[in-house]
């Protein structure tokens, strides 16, 4: 039997989650191109996870390990982690002391959030060019010949120098990303917080 209205349970009052934001639309098409490819790498981590497994397998079942699966989860790992910075700028996610932005007008915001992006764009400027150093050295000879730095271990994989490249190429992306933020924020209405896109 169905109580009466008065005695009714009280539906709960709190405000429903919100999902979280897929990414931030200050970003772009470049943000909107990063996101979709993070699923990808996503993909990694459980090849990665995999690649383990087959590796304990084979080396406490059949006493067999491989000379590759080290070296490939390590790599997979690592790609997944550096992109994983990337990814974070688009959703506006990454590690951040809110205390002051919390507390100033949204003016004042919208200046920090000006003032944010172009350090954040210096930043990465010298962390692309820091990158391209060592991929100059991780893929020429002293010579100047082609060739990629390999780990050096039995299976001796071009890992090093990749890493290096992919970390080159966030660098790089990441640098247009904050851009893209920076003059977004500029053209951002005030009041309306639009949706800009560059």
């Amino acid at each position: 039997m169905p109580l009466p209205p008065e005695r009714a349970p009280v539906p709960d009052q709190a405000e429903p989650l919100v999902p979280a934001q897929e990414y931030l639309p200050e970003s772009g098409r470049l943000g909107w191109a990063i996101t979709r490819l993070a699923r990808l790498f996503a993909v990694g981590i459980i090849i990665a996870m995999a690649v383990l497994v087959v590796e304990i397998f084979l080396r406490y079942v059949f006493n067999s390990p491989t000379i590759w699966a080290h070296e490939t989860t390590t790599f997979l790992s690592a790609v997944t982690f550096i992109f994983g910075g990337l990814f974070c700028v688009t959703r506006n996610s990454h590690i951040r002391v809110v205390l002051i932005y919390d507390m100033v007008s949204r003016r004042a915001r919208r200046v920090l959030d000006v003032l944010i992006s172009m350090a954040s764009l210096l930043a990465c400027l010298f962390f692309a060019w820091a990158s391209w150093l060592m991929v100059k050295k991780a893929m020429f000879r002293p010579d100047g010949s082609f060739f990629l730095e390999t780990s050096g271990s039995a299976w001796n994989s071009p890992a090093p120098a990749l890493l290096k490249i992919f970390l080159l190429v966030v660098m790089v992306t990441m640098s247009i990303q904050f851009l893209i933020l920076t003059v977004n924020y500029l053209r951002r209405p005030l009041r309306t917080g639009g949706d800009s896109d560059a």
